[in-house]
């Protein structure tokens, strides 16, 4: 019933595991999917090995978090044993066992060049279901993140190079921190962008803790994300289900599963689920997926096709 299909790969379920949360080994991941995800994206990593910035990195306010962890990598040569590890099923095992779909495993990467893109995704393509492509982080080092995803052209130089040189399906991750989303959304569509995953998080923004008179964060500024931020994800899922000819992931501040049918009934053919998890646990899935069921039985919905964009 829950069953759907992303940029033609079968999924048990339209729920993943969002980048940034428990994607940094096999084990973690591995978790997630076995607690009834239908898959997981990592957490980003890159070409070479990066610390990110010092503790604090994350800040609690109402009605989510403000995280700003610095795109900390163990780099791709030690990932790709991460990657080699986590236990997914193949598209083999779809067509000769029905009632079989896949765990997918999305890997997150990020650069400063298209090459740098280009270099990782090749290292890891066959490891992996699809590459996400990280070009919207708002608290990255400059030259990375949303340095890149705030320019059409850019944007449309990583898509390009990744998907001239890979042969997975490219989700890419579009910050909501621009003028015209729509711009650079087409912008990565017409670069050959197998779907978009819309948003990263929003800001950055701040704390200060008043007692002491100095920015909890230790990088001073980072992204916010949990449900504070969903109604912006819903409009630009949206928009962009009227804009674009391929899939769409919605995510940003996903707790119930009527939050769910929001992002599906917008144009969302999957989504991901984060901050959440930081309260309930990986139990969350399980939940989601069983009251997703009992949503679609009470409304007469038979696939989750039926529910995507239908509030178009």
């Amino acid at each position: 019933m829950l069953s759907t299909e992303l940029c033609g790969i079968k999924m048990e379920n339209p729920l993943l595991l969002a980048a940034g949360i428990l994607g940094t080994t096999a084990a973690s991941i591995n978790r997630v999917l076995d607690s009834g995800a239908g898959g997981a994206v990592t957490k980003s990593f890159s070409k070479y090995p990066n610390i990110g910035y010092k503790n604090p990195t994350i800040a609690e306010i109402e009605g989510g978090i403000i995280n700003s962890v610095g795109l900390s990598s163990p780099g791709v040569e030690l990932f790709k044993e991460e990657l080699s590890l986590i236990n997914r099923k193949n598209n083999e095992d779809i067509n000769n066992n029905e009632g079989e779909y896949n765990k997918i495993a999305v890997a997150s990467i990020y650069g400063s060049t298209p090459d740098e893109f280009v270099f990782v995704s090749s290292k890891i393509e066959d490891l992996v279901d699809m590459i996400e492509l990280n070009i919207s982080c708002p608290h990255a080092m400059a030259g990375y993140g949303s340095a890149i995803g705030k320019c059409p052209n850019n944007t449309f130089e990583v898509v390009n190079a990744v998907k001239n040189n890979v042969s997975v399906p490219i989700l890419t991750k579009l910050t909501p921190n621009v003028t015209d989303i729509k711009e650079i959304a087409l912008s990565a569509q017409k670069a050959g962008s197998d779907g978009i995953t819309v948003i990263n998080s929003l800001g950055p923004g701040m704390r200060i803790d008043v007692n002491a008179g100095v920015p909890i964060l230790k990088n001073k500024f980072g992204g916010l994300s949990g449900p504070a931020i969903k109604p912006i994800a819903i409009k630009h899922v949206y928009e962009l289900y009227d804009t674009l000819d391929i899939p769409i992931v919605g995510v940003g501040g996903i707790k119930t599963s009527e939050d769910v049918v929001e992002f599906l009934y917008a144009g969302s053919n999957a989504t991901q689920i984060g901050t959440s998890i930081m309260y309930e646990g990986l139990e969350i899935f399980s939940r989601l997926t069983s009251n997703l069921i009992d949503f679609m039985k009470e409304k007469g919905f038979k696939t989750i096709d039926e529910m995507i964009g239908y509030a178009h």
